[in-house]
């Protein structure tokens, strides 16, 4: 699969100072993870320093599946808000599943830290807002449902909003909010990991498993072999060919960025924003003086219909951004389409489908990534281990 069209704006921005070979023989592994963006990268680190050996591959160049399409909002928000989640699977998931994500911004930061990457963390605040009246009662069920489990919230009404250059009804302003280059985290991620004893094969396409006494043999477009005693399935919406079981439904989703501000605009310079609409948008800075927003989700058809809507939804997209931000004149400089899917749940997949094979899967889907892949490595070792965790129940296959 295509997971996004041709022209991204994190592989133009950072130039690849790594290569890695393509595998050209046969080998074995305690672990195979397949998959080299983000959510691979960050599975293999806990892996690593937990002191296993690790092999990753990855059909493309590492980096350049969906990591090189995310904007890369870090957010404890997830894609169904938190009064609805907590309907729909309970008090206890939903909870958890905010508090979660909220904790893993933080740990990334940690991650960040310990590995000296240069990816431009910052955290910043987030703000929800509703860009119509009739959205002002959900804003209002929802700020109530996050105050009273503890979150630091706070409601902004229009003449706050508009004070603030946004136009917009009412918002909820949450503390908890980052923003980073994901596609440099990964990228010094998977460095970190090669300096640790990793092997990393890019440009090596699995086509065949095969289950020989006990062990997982990965078969590779040319024919070589990886053996393996557990296989970490980390390649997103590829993954689901792998599945049996329907779990997400797969969206085109266009981003923007714009060209370099002298400055970045004010509104900007502490705070990321979505808003209520459905399907929603959401707009951050870049450390380069930068705006990207994205948004204008479809049906995703096949890769060729997805980047033919490229250039209607570049005009519905700037016009939706001047609504909301009547005062910055954003000039268009990249913009690219990309796949995500969204699961009915909105929350991710962690563990084994067939708890008789040892395949695992952290399958992050939906605008909470990065988060949810973060908070996969607190259990990952417990899949491997065949151990309870509460998020192996929470997110488990056949839910």
């Amino acid at each position: 699969m295509i997971l996004h069209s041709t022209e991204t704006f994190w592989p133009i921005k950072n130039a690849m100072d790594t290569s890695y070979p393509s595998l050209s023989a046969n080998i074995s592994t305690p672990i195979l993870i397949i998959g080299g963006g983000i959510t691979g990268a960050l599975i293999a680190y806990k892996l690593i320093t937990e002191g296993k050996k690790v092999v990753l591959v990855d059909k493309r160049d590492i980096c350049n599946g969906s990591t090189a399409a995310s904007t890369a909002l870090l957010q404890y928000e997830i894609d169904i808000s938190l009064h609805e989640l907590i309907e729909k699977r309970g008090f206890d998931c939903a909870v958890s599943s905010y508090k979660n994500c909220e904790k893993a911004i933080f740990d990334l930061k940690k991650i960040v830290d310990s590995i000296k990457s240069d990816c431009q963390f910052e955290f910043k605040k987030s703000v929800y807002f509703c860009s119509v009246k009739k959205d002002i009662p959900f804003l209002k069920r929802e700020f109530k449902a996050r105050k009273e489990n503890g979150f630091k919230v706070k409601w902004l009404d229009e003449i706050e909003l508009k004070k603030q250059g946004i136009n917009a009804f009412a918002a909820i302003e949450s503390e908890s909010g980052a923003v980073m280059d994901p596609y440099k985290l990964a990228y010094d991620l998977l460095k970190y990991c090669t300096q640790k004893g990793m092997q990393i094969y890019d440009r090596t396409n699995i086509i065949e498993f095969k289950y020989q006494k006990g062990k997982i043999l990965a078969i590779t477009e040319d024919l070589f072999t990886i053996t393996a005693e557990n296989s970490i399935h980390c390649s997103g919406y590829e993954s689901t060919q792998m599945l049996t079981e329907k779990i997400v439904d797969l969206k085109s989703t266009y981003a923007l960025a714009s060209e370099s501000f002298t400055k970045v605009p004010e509104v900007f310079k502490n705070c990321i924003y979505w808003n209520t609409s459905e399907p929603y948008l959401y707009f951050r800075a870049t450390a380069d003086n930068r705006i990207i927003m994205g948004g204008g989700d479809e049906e995703f058809h096949n890769p060729e219909k997805r980047d033919k809507l490229l250039p209607r939804k570049e005009i519905y997209l700037l016009k939706q951004f001047k609504k909301c931000f009547p005062n910055i004149n954003f000039k268009l400089d990249y913009s690219w389409a990309g796949t995500f899917g969204e699961t009915q749940d909105a929350l991710p997949y962690f563990g084994k489908p067939n708890p008789q094979k040892k395949e695992h899967y952290v399958l992050g889907f939906g605008g909470n990534g990065i988060t949810f892949s973060v908070m996969a490595m607190n259990s990952i070792m417990e899949s491997l281990n065949n151990s309870p965790h509460p998020d192996l129940k929470f997110y488990k296959f056949n839910r």
